[in-house]
This record gives structure tokens, C-alpha cells and sequence, in this order.
């Protein structure tokens, strides 16, 4: 109590100086109409800009959540549009795309997930996600990212699960030309991660450089269309009867944060159903 009163004792003239400065400001706006709206308008400029600063510096730490719900709300569409393709239903019909939505016949479902590991530069790549069975997760169910196919699923755990991407050279993907449907296997080689090959297109089908390539539906891991790639070169060598096509792939593992699971709700029936002509 006495250091305070000494130092308002050494400084009373300053502090006196400050309160009246303070009155006179104080005094020129509230009695002078071009004065208090500069200062309003001073002030709010102030405070917006301090508000510009906190609300950016926030977002950035709500950066990963903001991630996972737009993760989450792209699977929600994707079931949605992979029900309105099932359905062959007219784009202007929308009280029908709602009951589609409402339906629980479609055939897939697609999880978000977090990408925990990958990698890509070796000859046989993996990823890792942060769901598994207790998020539905199991094995040979697909995985796709953004722009595209991803890999497969093989092993499941409680919490994770991971698999091989298409950047192993043991690990095929059913694929076909978006303009013909023709379609064949698409393989890595090994050497790029940035292309693959697709294998098997017979050398009279009409194709040209840029032509998409997406998922054929022949399997029971992905529906039909998901985007693979592009085409960069095709060649047709002498005494083959198939081109040699190459395919710049989509799907940028070097920086892939996010993927969804695609889970196919017939795959059961169509298992036990495959399981019967075999064992005829």
C-alpha cells in the first residue's frame, strides 16, 4: 500500500494529465458530430482487424476438424449420388432423390477416414487409416481418396486398418475407358507413382490421350465409374494384340490426408452366391 501511494506521489502530475486528456477526448465526440464518427469508425476498423487476427488464428486450429467434417459430408454425398445412379432417377426429380436417400436397399455406403501412414516410394505400398471394425470396417472393402481410387483393404483391427494402394505391384484394379467401356486391369509397374498401366485393351478400340479411366464394376469392391486416372500415351506394338496404355493416375499419394471407405451392403449375398456355382 505505501509503494502505491508513493508512486501515485511521484506521478500524479502524469497521471493527472492522462485523465484529463482522457476528459477531453472524451468531451470533442460526444459534442462534435464529425469527430465521434471518425473515432467510431476508427475503432471499428480497430476491432474488425483484431477480429480478422483471432478468427484466422482459430481457424487454423480448428483446421483438422473443419478437415474431418468435409471428409464426413463428401461420403454422405457420394452414398447419395451412388444411390441417384442406382435409381436412373431424372435430374429434376428431386423429392425422389430424397426418397432414394431414405431407402436402405442401395448397395454402398462410404465411411470417412483418416490417413494415418502411406507411403509410395517402394515397390509394394500401404496405407493406414484411423477406422476398423468397430467402425464397420473389413477386409476387401475399397478405399478411395478425393480424386479417386486409393487401394483395398486386408487387415482390420479394433481402431485402424490398412491395406495395399494401387502403387503395389501385387495389387490389380478392374478398370475400362470411359468413352468405350472397354475395359481391363490396371497395374503398377514399379517405377513411377505417378502412372500405371492398363493391360489387356484389344488394338481396335478407339481411344485418345486424355481419355478418363475409372473403375469398371466388375468386382465386388468398387462401384462402377470411381475416377483412376487419365491417359498420357497408348502404343501398339508389333505382334501384340492388346496396347500398351499408359495412365497418369489421379490420386496424389504424396499428400493424401483423407480417404473414404466404400462398403458394399449386397457383398454377402454376392459372395454366397459366387460360393454356390463354385461348388457346383
Amino acid at each position: 500500500m505505501r509503494g502505491l501511494l508513493r508512486f501515485l506521489a511521484r506521478n500524479y502530475f502524469i497521471l493527472l494529465f492522462l485523465l484529463l486528456e482522457a476528459i477531453s477526448i472524451g468531451m470533442l465526440v460526444n459534442y462534435n458530430n464529425f469527430q465521434r464518427a471518425k473515432f467510431f469508425n476508427s475503432s471499428n476498423s480497430f476491432v474488425a482487424s483484431i477480429y480478422k487476427s483471432y478468427n484466422a488464428v482459430t481457424s487454423f486450429f480448428y483446421l483438422q476438424k473443419t478437415n474431418a467434417d468435409l471428409a464426413a459430408e463428401n461420403a454422405r454425398l457420394r452414398t447419395v449420388l451412388e444411390q441417384y445412379k442406382q435409381a436412373s432417377i431424372p435430374i429434376d426429380s428431386l423429392h425422389q432423390v430424397v426418397d432414394v436417400q431414405d431407402s436402405t436397399e442401395h448397395r454402398y455406403d462410404f465411411i470417412p477416414a483418416k490417413v494415418i501412414n502411406s507411403s509410395f516410394v517402394r515397390q509394394y505400398n500401404y496405407i493406414t487409416i484411423d477406422k476398423g471394425s468397430e467402425d464397420g470396417i473389413k477386409t476387401d472393402m475399397g478405399i478411395i481418396g478425393p480424386k479417386g481410387v486409393v487401394g483395398i483393404v486386408t487387415s482390420v483391427s479394433s481402431h485402424y486398418a490398412t491395406g495395399p494402394t494401387i502403387l503395389n505391384k501385387r495389387w490389380k484394379v478392374s478398370a475400362k475407358i470411359k468413352n468405350s467401356n472397354y475395359f481391363g486391369s490396371l497395374a503398377w509397374d514399379g517405377l513411377d507413382p505417378q502412372y500405371a498401366n492398363l493391360n489387356e485393351i484389344p488394338f481396335h478400340v478407339q481411344m485418345e490421350v486424355g481419355d478418363t479411366i475409372v473403375t469398371s464394376g466388375f468386382s465386388d469392391v468398387f462401384p462402377e465409374g470411381i475416377p483412376v486416372g487419365i491417359i498420357e500415351t497408348f502404343d501398339h506394338a508389333t505382334g501384340r494384340n492388346f496396347f500398351a496404355i499408359k495412365v497418369k493416375l489421379l490420386t496424389n499419394f504424396a499428400n493424401l490426408s483423407y480417404v473414404e471407405i466404400v462398403k458394399n451392403n449386397h457383398l454377402e449375398e454376392l459372395e454366397q452366391l459366387q460360393q454356390s456355382n463354385t461348388n457346383e
